[in-house]
């Protein structure tokens, strides 16, 4: 095994400014490993790119087809610049690498994972969360997963997780019967390019009645430079079964543009509960493009928890289908844009059945140039009945300079069915910064303070050991960020 050089990029593309927000240490994953890959599809987007890819993932001649009517329709859709997302336009597909892997098999111990990938996932924590407090982790590291295990008492009862990879291989049944239902392959432009270059992400499949006590866990690493991420998470909870899944993400950063573009299905039977959690880190050379939505059955829960820090450009807004009668749908999320990022994120609740209930918390934070817009859609048709929403959305402003935009699409039809919507900007209060410095905390202090108090009831949501990591954000320097 060639031993690994540790790079610290410099020159970022972006001037960074202090960051307010409690919790994870944005330079935590700003490091990077040169290394040498056994698998390597090169620049470029094409017909052989993708042949590549299923040629060495050995796949069946369905999913090499997909792939390629995929490429077709991503070739066929604009950019999505209606949005003033006219960065977009910087993205270079044909500069971008499309797969990179040391191999096609997830080691089940770390003791096993190549030592220059293992540096980097025990530099991020993840060995040492998985002893503590995970039923299952997944590490992935650029195109393909490099560790997976689940603990023997979940996997007992049934409860299968895996990546995408292995899941098509050893559970084609399952992943074939809900994968691309609830995301079609045409349904934008970044899902179709997902669908035609997917490697990685996790499959989950728990069965009638099972609960994961413990959170299962994926961590997503882009290490390379001029890379593209192409993550495909599908999770099935069967009736009456429950699961907490946790996402982290993080890059190094570099001068030229990453990017990253997931998809990300929930399938949700009768009774049963999902709740997704994110935390992304990037760095702010990445474009975070992804696709979220689930399915929700009668009486079932699907919740979304949601934390965007870092990048240069995020779309994301998860979504829930509320299929079946008494379905339930709620996203929560964070949102920091920082000098040079834009945060474009929302939600997305469809009504399809009587008596289904939505809620949408959004709270974000703008700081020095940064931009965050929150972007949702509610629909309840006419002929539905008992329905009810509730749409929150909440903003802070840092600086003078920084900017927020609310666009709310709620759709309500018929006379029997509860929507209600409040939205609210602000400013941190000088005079309360002020105050507070007078008692002994410098203005670091006070503003991160103030920061936290915002986004402290929604922090709460999170698990305890995210809870503590996103409150660390708070304790960064502050200073010259109050204008």
């Amino acid at each position: 095994m060639k031993s690994a050089t540790e790079t610290v990029s410099s020159a970022p593309p972006f001037e960074e400014a202090a960051n307010p927000v409690a919790g994870i240490d944005q330079t935590k994953g700003d490091f990077q490993y040169d290394m040498t890959y056994e698998f390597d599809a090169g620049t470029g987007l094409n017909e052989k790119t993708v042949d590549y890819i299923s040629s060495v993932k050995k796949e069946a001649s369905w999913i090499r087809d997909f792939r390629h009517n995929a490429l077709k329709v991503f070739r066929s859709k604009p950019m999505p610049t209606h949005w003033a997302t006219k960065d977009l336009e910087n993205i270079n597909f044909d500069k971008i690498r499309y797969y990179l892997s040391q191999g096609q098999k997830p080691k089940r111990t770390w003791d096993e994972v190549p030592d220059d990938i293992k540096k980097t996932f025990e530099r991020l924590g993840i060995p040492e969360q998985e002893r503590k407090f995970l039923a299952g982790v997944e590490a992935q590291f650029d195109s393909e997963a490099a560790y997976s295990n689940i603990k023997e008492i979940v996997a007992k009862q049934g409860v299968i997780f895996a990546n995408s990879t292995e899941a098509l291989r050893e559970h084609p049944e399952i992943f074939r019967k809900f994968f691309g239902k609830v995301i079609p392959t045409g349904d934008n432009k970044f899902s179709a390019l997902n669908s035609a270059v997917f490697s990685g992400g996790s499959f989950i499949y728990v069965p009638k009645g099972v609960k994961v006590a413990q959170p299962l866990q994926a961590y997503f690493r882009i290490n390379a430079e001029n890379f593209g991420q192409f993550e495909r998470t599908l999770i099935i909870c069967d009736e009456g079964a429950e699961v907490t899944y946790m996402e982290g993400c993080t890059a190094p950063k570099f001068s030229t543009s990453t990017l990253h573009s997931a998809v990300v299905e929930l399938v949700a039977l009768k009774g049963a509960k999902i709740q997704y959690i994110t935390v992304q880190n990037w760095a702010n050379n990445v474009f975070n493009l992804v696709t979220k939505r689930g399915v929700a059955h009668e009486e079932a829960e699907i919740k979304w928890i949601d934390c965007n820090i870092g990048s240069r450009l995020t779309m994301k807004y998860p979504g829930v289908v509320l299929k079946g009668r008494k379905a339930r749908g709620e996203v929560i999320s964070i949102a920091l844009a920082n000098d040079g990022q834009h945060q474009d994120t929302g939600a997305k609740m469809i009504h399809a059945a009587d008596e289904t209930t939505s809620n949408i918390v959004a709270k974000s934070i703008s700081v020095g140039q940064g931009r965050s817009t929150y972007r949702g859609v509610v629909h309840i048709p006419k002929h539905l009945k008992g329905c009810k929403n509730n749409t929150e959305c909440d903003a802070l402003l840092i600086n003078s300079n920084s900017r927020t935009d609310t666009y709310p699409a709620i759709t309500v039809r018929g006379d029997r069915n509860y929507v209600q919507h409040e939205a609210s900007v602000s400013k941190v209060n000088e005079e309360m910064i002020f105050y507070m410095q007078q008692r002994g905390l410098t203005e670091g202090q006070a503003m991160s303070l103030a920061v936290n108090g915002f986004i402290n009831d929604l922090a709460r949501q999170f698990p305890m050991e995210y809870s503590v990591e996103l409150k660390r954000l708070i304790d960064l320097e502050m200073e010259g960020s109050v204008g």
